[in-house]
């Protein structure tokens, strides 16, 4: 027992040090973690996600694609002409648009191109800029579980099979998106009266009688509205959408009973080609046309934020997983001998597990890679997981995450803020009531329909 729990330690301290240092280290400084494991310890190695790996290359190279193309600045275009149609309504508005935006492009990285335009419809209309920014800044990481080509998504699916539970991307969706949507409204209605009105904060009114910073306030006009989108732009969003579609239909036909994908022989029968395998082909496939008919640059495309961040996941994922694995798998035994009788009892205890996770980790997709197939071991339904799936949404609780801190400093109000003692900041609320209803919502209605 002594030796589990030195090994849990360098397996936490690695990802200590990891988070610590961010960007490519997480997954990086997770190999040293390994090597501790098996030349150290010697324990047996576990099995590198691949195919997970995989469906994040594909999906990233496709909106990747995407953004170079300008696609998604029409994307952004859109959301913007929705928000400042109804300014008045931007608290509900601007969690919306991010959230949907997530799910479209399956990255929350999006947020960062839309939060300035957040930022200035609310404070141009008098609404305190920290309810909007934070509500929709955690919108933008809980539309992961609702995206059918997030990694958090297909990697559950994909693992989920591997255990016997079959499911889709589109029941994943189905359980999540009313879910989530109920958690994003509890905390957007709860954000209308967060913190004093404009013209009744002390510290607002102090820095809008600056005239130097009152400048800075008021003085800028964030817009995408002035930005021309060439037709190219718009033909690679309609590209992208048509690969959506493309993956959701694959998802109804399996549901329906009239299963359209195509089968191979396997032994003395014929299996039909894994979702998997036809979310990178059809991924793959648009991003070529994008690049044909849309005339995207790839190296615009490397260059690009979604593609940067979505393959610094992909070394995340490959170092934290195949850690993770390999300590797990060698201590199964004793896991399931102590907390078999906890989950068993109580199987929605595993989302304080996941929340827990994805505090150290910081992705969402190396929650499920690392700690979904631990959560099946322990003998935890299918459908109970996909019912609280929201809750592998976490790292909004210590404010380290590049969206949160890029959100604070997009608020040029100053309302939006990193506490004094870390823990009391303006995600704090949004994202502990998003997490908690929407995990509970999802339990219930995957309960039910399962």
């Amino acid at each position: 027992m002594l030796l589990m729990i030195i090994e849990l330690l360098v397996v936490l301290l690695a990802l200590y040090a990891g988070s610590r240092y961010g960007s490519l280290a997480l997954g990086a400084i997770s190999g040293i973690g390994l090597a501790l494991l098996v030349f150290g310890f010697h324990l047996k190695p576990g099995t590198p996600p691949t195919d997970v790996i995989y469906i994040i290359i594909a999906a990233v190279t496709c909106a990747g694609m995407l953004q170079a193309a300008g696609g998604m600045d029409w994307l952004i275009q859109l959301a913007e002409r929705i928000l400042r149609s109804n300014p008045k309504a931007i608290t509900f508005l601007a969690p919306l648009c991010t959230f949907f935006l997530t799910i479209m492009v399956g990255t929350g990285h999006v947020v960062y191109t839309l939060m300035p335009i957040i930022c200035d419809i609310a404070l141009k209309n008098g609404i305190r800029p920290e309810r909007p920014c934070a509500v929709a800044s955690v919108a933008s990481q809980v539309g992961i579980t609702c995206s059918p080509i997030a990694a958090a998504v297909v990697s559950f699916v994909a693992i989920s099979s591997s255990f016997g539970f079959e499911t889709t991307t589109l029941q994943v969706m189905a359980v999540n998106l009313p879910a989530c949507l109920c958690g994003l409204g509890v905390a957007a209605l709860l954000s209308t009266r967060r913190g004093l009105d404009l013209d009744k904060d002390p510290k607002f009114q102090a820095r809008l009688n600056d005239p130097e910073i009152k400048h800075y306030m008021y003085g800028n006009a964030a817009t995408l509205l002035d930005k021309a989108i060439s037709r190219e732009a718009k033909l690679s969003v309609y590209v992208f959408l048509a690969a959506l579609a493309s993956i959701v239909l694959f998802s109804v036909c399996q549901i329906l009973g009239c299963d359209i994908r195509p089968t191979f022989p396997d032994g003395d029968t014929h299996k039909p080609l894994s979702m998997s395998l036809i979310i990178q082909i059809v991924m793959l496939s648009a991003a070529a046309l994008m690049v044909i008919l849309a005339k995207a640059k790839p190296k615009q495309a490397i260059l690009g934020s979604v593609w940067q961040s979505g393959m610094v996941a992909v070394v995340a994922i490959y170092g934290i997983a195949w850690m993770s694995d390999t300590y797990f798998s060698n201590y199964l035994t004793e896991i399931q001998s102590t907390f078999g009788s906890l989950v068993a009892t109580h199987p929605w205890a595993i989302s304080l597990v996941f929340f827990i996770t994805s505090m150290l980790l910081n992705s969402q997709g190396a929650v499920i890679v690392s700690m979904l197939p631990l959560a099946y071991q322990l003998g935890i339904p299918g459908p109970v997981l996909m019912g609280v799936l929201p809750s592998i949404y976490g790292y909004f609780f210590i404010p380290t995450y590049p969206s949160d801190i890029a959100t604070v400093n997009f608020d040029r109000s100053g309302t939006t803020v990193i506490g004094k003692y870390l823990l009391n900041h303006s995600f704090m609320m949004p994202g502990l009531v998003s997490v908690a209803v929407s995990s509970l919502v999802g339990y219930f209605i995957a309960t039910a329909l399962f």
